[in-house]
């Protein structure tokens, strides 16, 4: 929907932007990320035209936005910056119908709109008639949010928009976004200095350095393979812990568990686990590696003729993941079901790989093993 093409800017001797070439989907929510000066803010006010490419061009809908008239353009296009933009002499029933007014919409919409988005941010119809300075810091934000989605727009533009409010307002206004983006499906434009926030909000992160494109890529790509060492850098060797639903069963997973057939006698699968060093067997069908059963080596021994299939004495009741699934998610099966291993599975049930509590001990260890470094 957006299409970025050699896009380069420079004042005077300074260069902003090199020659970057990006698209960003329709529905998309891009958070664009990097150290003060990266090129991160000139590249969302290229988008409404309010800084002007020194090369390249900029595409909305294969529609070169040079050749839109920039009122029409920003008007449809919701924005929202760090200190709201709010227009003080006016209340926050203007301030969320002021486009909606300038471009003659009937009155009767404008009004049930209003009412509509602040059911959207969770404010009373009270707080209508108020003036900004009579809001807090978050509050302030919210109708910023209200009067961006007021026309319905397909772009929103968001500049730093929760970086000036404490901890606990901006958490709880970024899980609000996530709420809308879920919704309503904007593409959405986010500049940002947090990482957790970026990782957090993003459908696709773009970490940008001295006016590059270091990575545009999703949360989960970035976190488990960063572009180079300034990107692991940035992002943080440990930060994947910040966000474990990432971390999949296939990341984790042994490739190879031990196998055998349902034919194996116990003492033949005795004599397997002891070669390989294992206490259990993976029971699969042939070449299908369809899983049938688990079998322990505390139950082979109880058992008196050691020359029965294995089949006969195997545990078909057996708790699995999908390679999807989350680190979190697998330690809620073994916490419930007290497993030691847990078969990933695909929908067919074929065998991908096993997970045991040495692999999670492993895994789990490595956010100790590497301290974090600091920039």
């Amino acid at each position: 929907m957006i299409k970025f093409e050699n896009i380069s800017k420079r004042y005077k001797d300074k260069v902003v932007l090199k020659n970057i070439t990006f698209e960003i989907e329709r529905g998309k929510l891009v958070a664009f990320i990097g150290e003060s000066g990266c090129g991160k803010t000139t590249t969302l006010k290229m988008i409404n035209r309010l800084v002007k490419p020194s090369s390249g061009k900029i595409y909305i809908d294969g529609e070169d936005v040079a050749s839109k008239d920039v009122i029409k353009l920003r008007r449809n296009m919701g924005y929202v910056i760090q200190q709201t933009g709010l227009f003080p002499h006016m209340t926050v029933k203007e301030n969320i119908e002021i486009i909606s007014k300038i471009e003659k919409r009937d009155p009767k919409k404008i009004e049930e709109r209003t009412l509509e988005m602040m059911d959207m941010i969770g404010l009373d119809y009270e707080f209508l008639n108020r003036y900004p300075s009579e809001l807090s810091g978050g509050q302030q934000q919210r109708i910023g949010v209200a009067r961006a989605f007021a026309v319905d727009p397909e772009i929103i533009l968001m500049d730093e928009p929760f970086s000036a409010l404490d901890p606990i307002t901006r958490i709880s206004l970024q899980e609000e976004l996530m709420d809308l983006q879920e919704k309503y499906k904007k593409t959405i434009v986010f500049v940002t200095h947090d990482m957790d926030e970026a990782i957090k909000i993003a459908d696709l992160v773009c970490i940008m350095k001295d006016g590059e494109i270091l990575q545009y890529d999703t949360p989960e790509n970035i976190l488990k393979s960063p572009s180079n060492e300034f990107v692991s850098r940035f992002v943080g060797k440990n930060r994947i812990w910040t966000s474990p639903e990432y971390i999949k069963a296939e990341d984790i997973m042994i490739d190879s568990p031990v196998t055998c057939n349902k034919n194996m006698t116990l003492f033949r699968c005795m004599e397997k686990m002891r070669s390989t060093k294992v206490d259990s067997l993976m029971v699969t069908e042939g070449k299908s590696r369809i899983l049938l059963g688990i079998v322990k080596a505390k139950q082979i021994q109880t058992k008196k003729d050691s020359n029965k299939p294995v089949e006969e004495v195997m545990d078909t009741d057996v708790c699995c993941v999908k390679p999807e699934d989350s680190i979190i998610d697998i330690l809620k099966v073994v916490n419930d079901n007290h497993a030691s291993s847990i078969p990933v599975l695909d929908d067919e049930k074929r065998l991908l790989g096993l997970i045991t509590k040495s692999s999670l001990v492993t895994t789990l260890s490595q956010q100790y093993l590497e301290p974090e470094e600091v920039m």
